[in-house]
């Protein structure tokens, strides 16, 4: 064989060589990394992302998801996004207000409508058994300016007890608030269900209401994404909802896979996983949209937690151009 005749033949075969790599290479090898937090840890609505890196959802979008970073409340995320260290957040609807004070955020999704996954429990034995009872009544909050207190005081102002018919108690953490039950300084607690449930799994508490019940048109979680990440990657936050929401629709459609996954993720047994899935799932948005009168909602709960000084323009604070197309 001629010399030419076999390094042509040679480079030949390293091109087909080289493309069948390209075509055999695993799609993750190519995987775009992205940081994801957790506005709070045992959130039902939180465990989404967990199923979806599980189930695949957000590799098959050509990202790799790092997904272990959990905070103690808003704050937290927001600083940890403001900082560069997280590039899309899981938070609450409230934390739209942040937007208005200069966070370098904005929401991409609306997660979820009413806050199904909220609750009010009281003592087993205690006076409280029904709604009217809670008049007059203190009920242990997070804080002053907490999504859970602003959930008391408008439940007492529908009611027709005014904003303070209900005394709102800031007792703070889920378990300071269990102490406090406990020990009768507070008549009940508000806190997530899944929290509830244990609580009533070993016979301390009883869950009177769901605040979702009351407070119909309201954002109870929603999604944000950095300022940067938005302006310089829109196509990665597209794939990142397109994962997010074909998470959904495995979660609703996948009882008892996503009761597994979620076992894991807030650290329950399958009893009290089965239960806040039935309870929270309804309030997990299919197609991520604002709703108007959820975003009014909202802008009152800035002021009359006195997070803000008057009612915003909500329309500056979201976008929903990167939200997966109607099916």
């Amino acid at each position: 064989m001629r010399r030419k005749d076999f390094f042509s033949r040679t480079r030949a075969q390293c091109r087909g060589l080289a493309l069948l790599l390209v075509v055999c290479t695993p799609a993750s090898a190519s995987a775009e990394t992205l940081r994801v937090a957790k506005a709070a840890q045992q959130e039902f609505a939180f465990a989404v992302l967990d199923v979806g890196i599980r189930q695949g959802y957000f590799a098959k979008q050509g990202l790799e998801i790092e997904g272990g970073m959990e905070f103690g409340g808003s704050p937290q995320l927001q600083q940890a996004m403001a900082a560069g260290s997280v590039d899309i957040g899981l938070g609450s609807g409230t934390d739209l207000a942040y937007v208005v004070k200069g966070a370098p955020v904005k929401a991409v999704a609306a997660m979820a409508g009413p806050p199904l996954g909220l609750v009010i429990a009281v003592k087993v034995d205690g006076p409280i058994k029904t709604i009217a009872d809670l008049k007059g009544r203190s009920i242990g909050v997070s804080g002053a300016a907490s999504l859970t207190a602003w959930l008391t005081r408008e439940l007492s102002r529908q009611q027709g007890w005014s904003t303070n018919g209900i005394s709102v108690d800031y007792t703070g953490s889920v378990s300071a608030r269990w102490a406090a039950l406990k020990v009768n300084q507070i008549d009940g607690t508000a806190v997530g269900v899944g929290s509830a449930l244990q609580a009533e799994q070993r016979g301390l508490a009883r869950i009177t209401l769901n605040f979702g019940d009351y407070v119909k048109a309201f954002h109870v979680h929603a999604i944000f994404a950095t300022n940067n990440l938005i302006e310089r990657k829109p196509e990665t936050v597209r794939a990142f909802l397109r994962g997010w929401f074909d998470t959904i629709t495995f979660m609703r459609a996948n009882k008892s896979e996503t009761v597994k996954f979620v076992q894991e993720s807030m650290h329950v047994d399958a009893e009290i996983a089965s239960r806040t899935y039935d309870i929270t799932m309804p309030e997990l948005s299919l197609d991520g949209r604002f709703d108007a009168a959820a975003l009014a909602t909202l802008a009152r709960s800035f002021v009359e937690l006195k997070i803000l000084p008057a009612e915003p323009d909500m329309s500056n604070l979201y976008t929903e151009v990167f939200l997966p197309a109607k099916k």
